[in-house]
């Protein structure tokens, strides 16, 4: 029985429907899920955690993500910004996903900060780490400086360097480096 043009227009729009359906359905599939590996320097902590699974955040992740990186001198907890967690997985891939994070300094509370600033050169008044967006790390399976050279690849905030610490800043503020 021959089928008419409509039928079959209706048909090949449903079976075209149906192969972006699976097709996205294929893709949400392919999307790696987003983990990061932690060491924090002054608690000796660890975490790894996926945050993000095809393509959608975990909330509860980002809550132990927030504990993670909090204030450790007062205990103060901060949301961190999603976008320094999508930089910190970019670097990770970089890296081909070995090692950890040496954490240093995540979030720090506007305290902590004006403390550190009277103690030592180099910390600034309006630091991003006040508003989690902001972490001063190394990385385990990289070089310090290829670490540094690898975020400013990125563009995807300030990045700064500073190699007698033997750490690398990166912060999704404006694109900069020092």
């Amino acid at each position: 029985m021959p089928i008419g043009r409509r039928s079959f227009l209706v048909g090949s729009v449903g079976a075209a429907a149906a192969v972006l359906g699976a097709g996205r359905s294929a893709a949400a599939v392919i999307v790696p899920a987003h983990r990061l590996s932690f060491f924090h320097v002054h608690t000796a902590e660890k975490l790894t955690v996926t945050y993000r699974e095809h393509g959608v955040l975990i909330p509860q992740a980002l809550t132990e993500v927030n504990r993670y990186l909090r204030d450790f001198r007062n205990e103060q907890i901060h949301d961190i910004d999603v976008a320094l967690l999508d930089a910190l997985h970019d670097l990770y891939a970089t890296f081909e996903g070995r090692g950890n994070f040496e954490i240093i300094s995540g979030y720090r509370s506007p305290q902590t900060n004006a403390a550190l600033r009277h103690a030592t050169s180099g910390v600034a008044e309006h630091s991003l780490h006040i508003q989690g967006r902001a972490v001063d790390v190394r990385l385990t399976s990289a070089k310090t400086a290829a670490l540094r050279d690898a975020a400013l690849a990125l563009k995807a905030g300030g990045v700064g360097y500073y190699p007698k610490s033997n750490f690398v800043h990166v912060d999704t503020g404006a694109v900069r480096a020092w």
